[in-house]
């Protein structure tokens, strides 16, 4: 009885070992395809002023123009509308134009796994 017991305890530990690295391995996932994302976006944002030299309005102006399909979804808050964007300067030769997006970054808040916040990521 005491031998069934020992092996038990020691699959519940292996188990409980494995669920652990099973779980990081998930969330490196996910802030791998953050990462893509962000670079991504701010590259299709990029090209865009690069093309009519001034920043998107919105996000959706990037998929209507053709610069992205879609918006991606931000994998840690599983939604596509919780990106932060960051507007650009306003161009003091033209006060009165939009000023647009100049960057993009995630809305989550939790931390990564090296200790940073999503929402700081660059």
């Amino acid at each position: 009885m005491i031998e069934v017991l020992v092996v038990v305890t020691l699959i519940v530990i292996l188990a409980s070992m494995a669920m652990v690295q099973y779980r990081n391995s998930i969330r490196r996932a996910e802030e791998a395809v953050l990462k893509e994302n962000l670079f991504r976006m701010r590259d299709a944002i990029d090209q865009y002023y690069a093309d009519k030299t001034k920043y998107p309005s919105a996000l959706e102006d990037l998929v209507s123009e053709g610069y992205i399909r879609e918006v991606p979804t931000d994998p840690m808050t599983k939604s596509k509308d919780t990106w932060q964007t960051t507007p650009a300067e306003p161009d003091a030769n033209n006060p009165a134009s939009s000023v647009g997006i100049y960057d993009v970054k995630s809305g989550s808040d939790l931390t990564a796994l090296d200790g940073t916040k999503y929402s700081e990521w660059h």
